[in-house]
Order: structure tokens, then sequence, then C-alpha cells
């Protein structure tokens, strides 16, 4: 009796053995109905489906587990094992973060698909050296310019309180003459409210899920970049999963990556629309402010490529070539 008993307890803690499951927090800076977050929570789905479960990943969306800035930290040092930052917002660690947010170097879907894969295997070379493995990226809308006020040139934003969330954006408020201040997505719109930024740079996205409607009234669509959010894993504990389950999460990643582009192009048109809808002017920037943004641009595609230095002149190379 004993004897049968230990073999039916042996077999069930062979049976927990073969089936071991991997638990993962992936926090993210973004609210639940952003499409970046659904595409992720689509993405945990598919990953949870294709390991028969063995992979469980749960996604804490609107900085409710990180704030944005702590987020690539947190995932490094493996706090969390999984986490969605946008690249550009760590342009301050090494220059090649922040390709793809200088101004008016891909500014349609097709070129920023190009720059991505020239610069691809540089970020995945500096991440995997920080313990971080890439498993997908997915881009912004194009970015424009919401304003309080109507502008006809950069000269219109002289001394208006303009968020910046990112070097980038800092450095393009240091430009025009504006006054940056520091403000994550997830504290905008109170920001908005209270009249502590008037102005900002961002995509369609960005003023519909933080209603900036009922702030600022108007969006110039300059169309200045696309910027990436990229979706990391800790590398150990992606590489204690077993080959058939790095497999399956890769394939998930893959399909995340592909529907991610598809669904931004496609809402970009929607965003404007809806913004549209809820008392935004859409604007087409002037010839004026479209030659003063792409000064602008100019010069920090300059300054990056002193920074950036043979690699990052390189990938600008490759870029151009194909």
């Amino acid at each position: 009796m004993n004897r049968k008993f230990c073999i039916a307890v042996a077999g069930l803690a062979f049976g927990a053995a073969s089936f071991a499951q991997t638990r993962w927090d992936l926090p993210t800076a973004y609210p639940a109905t952003n499409y970046h977050t659904e595409n992720i929570t689509q993405f945990a789905k598919d990953v949870d489906a294709a390991t028969g479960g063995k992979v469980k990943i749960t996604v804490h969306a609107n900085a409710s587990l990180f704030k944005a800035p702590e987020i690539k930290r947190a995932v490094q040092s493996g706090q969390a094992q999984a986490g969605e930052i946008l690249l550009a917002n760590f342009a301050n660690e090494n220059p090649i973060y922040a390709l793809d947010g200088v101004p008016f170097l891909a500014t349609t879907y097709p070129e920023a698909k190009k720059l991505y894969g020239a610069s691809k295997p540089a970020m995945e070379k500096l991440l995997a050296a920080q313990g971080i493995k890439v498993l997908f990226m997915v881009p912004w809308a194009p970015q424009g310019i919401y304003v309080k006020k109507e502008i006809g040139s950069v000269a219109d934003l002289r001394g208006v309180k303009w968020r910046a969330y990112s070097p980038a954006t800092a450095k393009i408020a240091e430009l025009i003459g504006a006054q940056p201040v520091q403000i994550q997505q997830a504290e905008l719109s109170a920001a908005m409210a209270t009249g502590v930024i008037e102005s900002y740079m961002s995509s369609g996205s960005t003023g519909y899920d933080t209603k900036t409607y009922e702030s600022i009234k108007n969006f110039y669509d300059t169309q200045a970049w696309i910027p990436k959010n990229a979706i990391l894993v800790n590398a150990k504990s992606f590489d204690a999963l077993d080959a058939p389950t790095k497999a399956a999460v890769l394939k998930a990643a893959a399909d995340a990556e592909a529907r991610g582009w598809k669904v931004a192009e496609e809402k970009n048109a929607e965003y404007k629309r809806l913004l549209a809808e809820r008392g935004m002017k859409i604007h087409k920037p002037s010839p004026k402010l479209d030659a003063d943004m792409r000064q602008v641009g100019g010069i920090m595609q300059a300054d990056w490529l002193k920074v950036a230095g043979a690699d990052g002149a390189a990938i600008v190379d490759a870029y151009k070539k194909n």
C-alpha cells in the first residue's frame, strides 16, 4: 500500500516538474486601450496558447508597476521579466537609441521600416550587453505639434511651456526657444488641465488617449519622425526557457511585430479623425513652419552624427542606400 502511494506521489511530482509554469511581469507606461498595449496583451495571450500555458505573461498597463523611465532598468535587473520602452527616452545612455527620434530622417512608415532594419543589429548588440533581449518593436504614428494657440512659424513657439519627455524633445525645445517641462504620458492630462504645459510633440494616439482635445485645440501634422516602442525581455529569463518554448515566444513576438506595424499605420488616420470629431483643429503646417522644423531637424541630425560616430554614420549610410 505504501509502495503504491509513493509511486503515485512520484508520478504527480514528475507531472508537475514536466509542466513548470513560468510567470513574467510586463510593465508598460501606456493605457490598456492604447493600440501598443492591446497588441502586447494579444501577444501575452498568444504566448499562453502557443506554450500550452507554460508561460504566463501579466501586462501591467498605464505605469501601474513601474514608471516609464524605470522600466528598462527593471527588465535589466530582473525586477520585471519583460517590459515596453520608448527607445528615444534612453538617448542619454547611447545615441543609437535616439535614432528614430531624429526629426525628418524617416517620416513615412516605409522609411521607418528601412531605418529599423538598418539599426536593428546595433540596437540588439547594445541591449544584449546589458542582459536584455529584444522581442519586437512597433512604431507610433508620425509626430506632430499640439499647441494651444495657432502658429505659423517656430517663432510663435518661443516661450511656450513645452512637454519634454525625451532628450530629443528637450533639444527641440531648446532650439525653438520653448520652455521644456519634463512630463511622462501618465501625467500628461493633469499637466495640460492645470496649465503646466501648453504644447508638445507626439502622435495622434497620444493626443486621443490623454484627451488632449479638452485642453489644447490645435494639432499641426508635421510628420516629423516615427518613434518605436521596444518590447524587451530579461535575457536570463528568456534563456531559462526550453527550446520549444523559446521558439513559441519568438513566433508570437514576430506575429505581434507584424500586427503592430499594420495597426499603427491604420490607426494614424483614425486618430486624427477622432481628434477632429472632438474639436481638435488638424492643420497642415504652413510652408514657413515646415521649413523651420526641417531646419531644426537638420541641426539635430548633424548633432546626432557627431555623437554617434562611425557606428552611427554606418547605420545612416545603410539606411540611405537601401
